[in-house]
């Protein structure tokens, strides 16, 4: 048989099937067989056109093409006219059956940390602070104590715009923008997206930041810690042991690395910990001098401390979250099993 006969043979006994459709789901067996994606009979004969003779490709591709439309077309008429014709109420709907409940959505695991932080610190007294997320270096770098010659500028670190601007590297301009702007006493929190040049299973290009700060008179490291460990006992539990580790930020003097015991072991020692048993959370120090000068601030009246941490990071901490991503995919089960 020749491949222009079976093409005919083959629109024949579509008509002969379409004939016979009485309902959807015939509908769809038909429409899988004939034009389905993996075995549909006219996919089939399309790729069958390499095999066909020189001679008969022109007007087998025409013929292919022409039963393809045809099978389309009459498809699409079998489709409207059931869904046109009258369908008893009994065969789609069970008026005894009891209703469905819909599905509610949930909050975010980072969205939830957030407003518990936040409602932290407004019992402390702190008020919410924003600044924009496309900064200037100065406010991103200079006005922060950084050097010219610091990592962070570098390309490999930051997102840099083509008028010079940089995607902000952490929510400190914000602090900037603010003692610019108010005189102390000051106590704000800085909650937002940052983004850095950064990307593996613990860090993301985008991530969300929280910071905090306060300047007055006769601030000390001394408040700097109470608050700190009053905030983590709060976050994490009144059992949750904290330590300072001295370190280093351009713009804070002196500065220290905070620990919480691992929320996964306890303080016992796991692989998450390095079997140390501490997990460091955040970053903090009293705001060096030279940022206060530059902001307008007397360095020999007023005094103050900052801290910063992400709050990815506690999301994945504190619901046992390992890869970052898995907060960036959507995914209504992640959202579900937080929400229990």
């Amino acid at each position: 048989m020749s491949p222009l006969t079976e093409l005919a043979e083959l629109a024949e006994q579509f008509e002969t099937e379409a004939a016979e459709i009485t309902d959807q789901a015939a509908w769809e067996a038909l429409r899988v067989r004939w034009i389905g994606r993996k075995r549909g009979i006219v996919r089939e004969r399309l790729a069958a056109f390499k095999d066909v003779p020189p001679e008969q490709k022109r007007d087998y591709g025409q013929a292919v093409n022409q039963l393809k439309q045809r099978v389309e077309a009459r498809l699409t008429e079998l489709e409207a006219s059931l869904g046109a014709a009258p369908v008893a109420a009994a065969a789609i709907l069970d008026v005894t059956l009891p209703g469905r409940r819909p599905q509610l959505g949930s909050i975010h695991p980072v969205s939830r940390v957030a407003a518990e932080i936040v409602d932290i610190f407004n019992g402390l007294g702190y008020s919410v602070a924003e600044g924009p997320e496309v900064e200037s270096d100065y406010y991103n770098f200079e006005a922060l104590n950084f050097p010219p010659d610091h990592p962070a500028r570098d390309t490999q670190d930051t997102f840099f715009l083509n008028d010079g601007r940089v995607l902000r590297t952490h929510t400190s301009p914000v602090q900037i923008r603010t003692m610019k702007s108010r005189k102390p006493p000051i106590r704000i929190l800085c909650l937002g997206k940052t983004f850095r040049n950064d990307n593996d299973l613990r860090h993301s290009p985008m991530f969300h930041q929280v910071e905090g700060l306060a300047v007055a008179e006769g601030i000390t490291f001394g408040h700097l810690k109470g608050t700190l460990e009053a905030f983590l006992k709060r976050l994490f539990g009144p059992e949750t042991g904290v330590r300072l580790r001295p370190s280093y930020f351009p713009f804070t003097e002196p500065s220290a690395e905070v620990d919480i015991t691992c929320t996964f072991c306890r303080g016992d020692g796991c692989q998450v910990c390095s079997q140390t048993g501490w997990m460091e959370i955040l970053g903090s120090g009293m705001v060096d001098p030279r940022v206060l000068e530059e902001c307008g601030i007397d360095p020999d009246r007023y005094s103050g401390f900052a801290f910063g941490l992400g709050l990815d990071r506690v999301a994945m901490n504190r619901y046992g979250i390992p890869n970052i991503r898995v907060l960036f995919d959507n995914d209504e089960r992640l959202l579900r099993q937080v929400k229990r």
